[in-house]
């Protein structure tokens, strides 16, 4: 054996183990750090992107909440006029009283005459709350809910037997005159005549004619 082949061996037999080394310690240290940061860095970012999105859906739920909260509250326009602090157009919510519109008026005046006013009476959008003054003939304002009238097409209403709510789509009739003429209809009895109505305070000949084609008794 040579000097030169003793040494190849001699080398080989060391080499071998040393690389067989480094490599055991390649692949049993250094790929398990990296996986493990990659997997730190996901999962932080996961949980992240998780709470942003429940925070985001949050928002995005409560927002149409309180629009249809807002759409439910539907409001109806009320002219106050007459003997009140403040008259002018209110807006009211549905269901809303005659009362609670002379409040948000501000109330009545000193001289105002409230024998005739129905308190109690349901607003209806587009009507008018008309207070008069203490010896005052209330002036005359369309019904909220009367049309163009068609003396063939409408049915008449009987004094005798209608509330305040039918005397109110009659043309020049509103809430201090649908009360009155309930009010002298308990007082005195049954109308024996249609004219008789204008025994009533409020209702002379101008208005007795146009009333004359769409009421019986």
């Amino acid at each position: 054996m040579t000097i030169r082949s003793f040494l190849t061996e001699k080398w080989r037999t060391l080499i071998i183990p040393i690389a067989a080394f480094a490599v055991l310690s390649t692949v049993l240290f250094f790929p398990r750090e990296q996986p493990d940061e990659l997997s730190e860095e996901r999962g932080q970012s996961l949980l992240e992107t998780i709470e942003t999105t429940e925070s985001g859906t949050i928002e995005e739920v409560e927002a149409p909440v309180e629009l249809v909260a807002e759409a439910v509250s539907a409001a109806i326009l009320v002219d106050v006029k007459g003997a009140v602090k403040h008259p002018g157009l209110y807006s009211m919510q549905d269901g809303d009283r005659l009362l609670d519109a002379v409040d948000k008026a501000g109330g009545y005046t000193e001289s105002a005459d409230t024998r005739l006013l129905n308190h109690a009476q349901r607003l209806q959008d587009e009507s008018v709350v008309y207070v008069p003054v203490a010896g005052e003939e209330p002036p005359i304002f369309p019904a909220a809910d009367s049309s163009p009238s068609s003396d063939s097409s409408s049915a008449k209403v009987n004094i005798n037997t209608a509330n305040e709510s039918e005397f109110q789509t009659l043309p020049g009739i509103g809430p201090a005159k649908a009360a009155a003429i309930i009010q002298y209809r308990e007082e005195n009895g049954a109308f024996k005549q249609l004219d008789d109505l204008k025994n009533i305070s409020g209702i002379g000949d101008k208005t007795f004619e146009k009333l004359a084609p769409h009421i019986s008794n």
